[in-house]
């Protein structure tokens, strides 16, 4: 059977953990050229060699902090310098936002760096990506909102993140407009899933697991993988008339 991403240059960010790390492998094994970047260079680093345990390449450029234009320029230059062009650009990373409800929430420490975490390092990388992507003949940028860009949280004060995601959903599909018809822009909206960074987040609280859990019709939280797959099919050849839309992969959250 065909890879389904075979010849495909890709760029995904955050691989060092969590959905990053899910889509820089199973990029990988569905037979792409992939190129990461990571802030943390030695959690960049295992990715690449557990990639390589697998029979797989990934190609690591870190430590890339992608709210600093320089780093981005540099790892976006560098891959497409070294290709010629870049087919998938896959924004996975993001900084863990701040949960602090509005009234007790920080604009200096807590707003700010959230909203930059989780918007500015779309906007960098597919400002820079652009050129490149221009360049092939089937480019495609797949993004990530969230269940928060749609409705809100009663576990967690998410007055931040929900307006970061909601941003990334808005500028996705503007994208996709001036993008139409070299480049196609879609967003994934993954529910809970289930890395290092929300186990963290859970580790002192179980009530908030419970109450989570209790919304997901599928009964179970999400994996990588479970985002990875969407990405691929964004990605590939398959979504070639998909633009300006959004998946929701989410066990079913967003129906109820």
């Amino acid at each position: 059977m065909q890879k389904r991403l075979q010849e495909k240059i890709a760029l995904v960010t955050g691989i060092g953990g969590g959905i990053g790390k899910g889509c820089a492998l199973r990029f990988a094994s569905e037979g792409a050229t992939v190129i990461g970047c990571d802030i943390d260079a030695a959690m960049a680093a295992t990715t690449r060699d557990e990639a390589k345990a697998q029979g797989l390449t990934i190609d690591v450029v870190a430590p890339c902090d992608l709210t600093r234009e320089a780093d981005v320029k540099r790892y976006v230059d560098y891959a497409g310098e070294r290709y010629g062009r870049i087919d998938a650009l896959v924004n996975a990373a993001a900084a863990a936002p701040h949960t602090a409800s509005l009234a007790e929430m920080d604009y200096e420490s807590q707003w700010s760096p959230t909203l930059s975490g989780e918007v500015d390092v779309v906007f960098l990388a597919c400002h820079h990506a652009w050129p490149y992507l221009c360049k092939s003949p089937n480019a495609s940028i797949v993004n990530f909102a969230s269940v928060a860009a749609f409705r809100a949280s009663t576990v967690f004060g998410m007055t931040a993140h929900c307006a970061a995601k909601g941003a990334v959903l808005a500028m996705t599909r503007q994208l996709a407009v001036e993008g139409a018809p070299t480049i196609r822009a879609n967003t994934i909206s993954p529910g809970l899933i289930m890395t290092p960074a929300t186990e963290r987040a859970f580790a002192d609280d179980d009530k908030a697991r419970e109450r989570m859990f209790a919304r997901i019709p599928l009964k179970r939280f999400g994996t990588p993988d479970d985002i990875a797959w969407c990405a691929v099919f964004l990605a590939s050849d398959e979504s070639n008339w998909i633009t300006g839309a959004n998946f929701p992969v989410d066990g079913g959250i967003l129906m109820c």
